[in-house]
């Protein structure tokens, strides 16, 4: 099934409503969706790199405004919606143990998972909403965050085209999985050294 929905996901890049698709992806992958809006995004920017920017802005906003609404599940609904999305995605008991630590890791996770979608970004969202984290602080982190992700695979592919795609899909996760690590290290570190 799930390959069924990644490609299908794949195949919406073709269409003269792609970004309109990318947008909808980007949306609904911050909030409950299985495939990244990465799937969509790149193949868009390697048929037009001229509009890799602009793409990139599109799945930002998208991202973010998606984020939003699973903040929104988690502050407003959380028993009634948010837990049984965290039960069937197998999420609730990572939930459980990261609900008594606070905005500080929060943000962190918020971070790592618009890089690299370590943990997945639906789940750090609701997480931010049933942990009250403040609205505006959760909307510029995500910004950041998905911001960064989108515009970095921008410049790489009107840098690179086509050579930067394999490198893409098989290897970033695995570095930006690097990087979100050692984010949460500095985060322990500062946490307990002071």
């Amino acid at each position: 099934m799930l390959r069924g929905l990644y490609d299908w996901t794949l195949s919406l890049a073709a269409r003269k409503s792609a970004e309109w698709w990318l947008a909808i992806i980007a949306f609904i992958e911050s909030s409950f969706f299985f495939v990244p809006a990465d799937v969509l995004y790149l193949p868009m920017a390697l048929a037009r790199p001229d509009r890799a920017y602009r793409y990139a802005l599109t799945a930002t906003a998208a991202s973010v405004l998606g984020g939003i609404a699973g903040w929104m599940i988690g502050y407003f609904a959380y028993d009634a919606i948010a837990r049984p999305i965290l039960e069937h995605f197998g999420g609730l008991s990572t939930f459980e143990r990261w609900q008594n630590s606070g905005t500080g890791l929060m943000l962190v996770l918020l971070v790592t998972s618009g890089l690299a979608h370590l943990p997945p970004i639906k789940v750090v969202t609701i997480l931010a909403g049933a942990l009250h984290v403040n609205l505006l602080i959760f909307i510029i982190s995500a910004i950041v965050a998905r911001g960064a992700r989108f515009l970095l695979l921008a410049w790489l592919l009107r840098r690179y085209g086509e050579s930067i795609r394999e490198f893409i899909e098989k290897r970033l996760g695995l570095i930006a999985g690097a990087g979100a690590a050692a984010l949460i290290l500095l985060y322990i570190v500062v946490k307990y050294a002071l």
